[in-house]
């Protein structure tokens, strides 16, 4: 199936969009410490609240990772640093199919550590969900996004691609006497 013009200008929208929220959420986090409109100061960014409200069956792994000290300043480096570096990836298209996995990575701990199974509003959602949230829809974006390849329709990506396109002489019925392009390791 060969895509249309508008329907790889989508995907690459979609992929573009989930990028600038994965990387804006990490430098927002990493650019904590901040202060107000009024100049106060506001605390560093942790993830040590978020962990502490978590629910569902692994709640209770959540809140042990919670409680522990070191493991927690190792997470509130990782998570904002690898949100920016998945946001990149996603925005520039670089690497795009090891983006999409960190992303989705990210989306499915997010979704285990705050279930939606109750059907009750939750605190700090904007809404009121049943098994299906945003993480869940983001998460099944980002897959549809690592199926279509984008970053071989546009990104950075398409200079991995090229390099791996290579001319190779191919026996015609004279018995060699064209050339085809033909990716790498196949013939």
């Amino acid at each position: 199936m060969r895509l249309t013009g508008f329907q790889q200008l989508t995907l690459v929208l979609l992929r573009t969009a989930i990028g600038w929220h994965f990387a804006y959420e990490g430098f927002y986090k990493l650019m904590l410490p901040g202060w107000t409109r009024a100049g106060q100061h506001v605390g560093a960014w942790s993830a040590e609240g978020y962990l502490r409200g978590a629910s569902g069956p692994w709640a209770s792994f959540f809140h042990n990772l919670a409680g522990q000290a070191a493991t927690m300043q190792t997470v509130d480096v990782l998570v904002p640093v690898g949100l920016v570096l998945v946001g990149l990836s996603l925005m520039l298209g670089l690497l795009t199919q090891f983006g999409c996995l960190g992303a989705m990575a990210f989306l499915a701990v997010f979704y285990v550590s705050q279930p939606p199974f109750s059907g009750m509003p939750q605190a700090g959602a904007e809404g009121t969900y049943l098994y299906v949230n945003k993480n869940l829809i983001e998460f099944l974006a980002v897959l549809t996004v690592m199926a279509f390849r984008t970053g071989g329709v546009a990104g950075l990506d398409q200079f991995w691609i090229a390099k791996k396109r290579v001319v190779r002489p191919v026996d015609g019925p004279a018995g060699g006497s064209g050339a085809q392009f033909l990716r790498s390791g196949t013939r």
